[in-house]
């Protein structure tokens, strides 16, 4: 694992949506998934919506790497569950960049219930 160059985090961190996509036993890519995300620090994290059983979220889990996209960016990049630690400042990252959609869609990918889905995205 490296760390993410600081333009390309930018670029991510600024973009409204980003696609992930995790690997197939055999090296093939899944067909992406759009999803929101948040850079926090020097780190990219991203959440599942619906909670550990979604479909991406159990596959990306098992995979551990896949390849994201974003503001222009591509990159191949490692899947890991996140520290816990950090979920107070992914949710208020996730607050401060979609609040503007609504309580619905922000509480799917905020609190203690959606903070056990959160990845840790890491370029390869």
């Amino acid at each position: 694992m490296t760390d993410w160059d600081a333009a390309d985090l930018r670029r991510i961190g600024a973009a409204a949506e980003l696609r992930v996509t995790s690997r197939r036993p055999d090296g093939s890519l899944r067909p992406a998934v759009t999803i929101w995300h948040a850079a926090v620090g020097d780190a990219l994290y991203i959440r599942s919506a619906h909670g550990p059983e979604n479909g991406w979220f159990r596959r990306a889990v098992r995979s551990g790497v896949g390849r994201v996209t974003a503001g222009g960016v591509s990159k191949d990049v490692t899947l890991g569950l996140a520290d816990a630690a950090v979920a107070p400042e992914v949710d208020a990252a996730l607050h401060a960049k979609y609040d503007r959609y609504g309580p619905g869609p922000v509480g799917a990918i905020t609190g203690p219930d959606a903070a056990s889905t959160t990845l840790l995205v890491l370029p390869v």
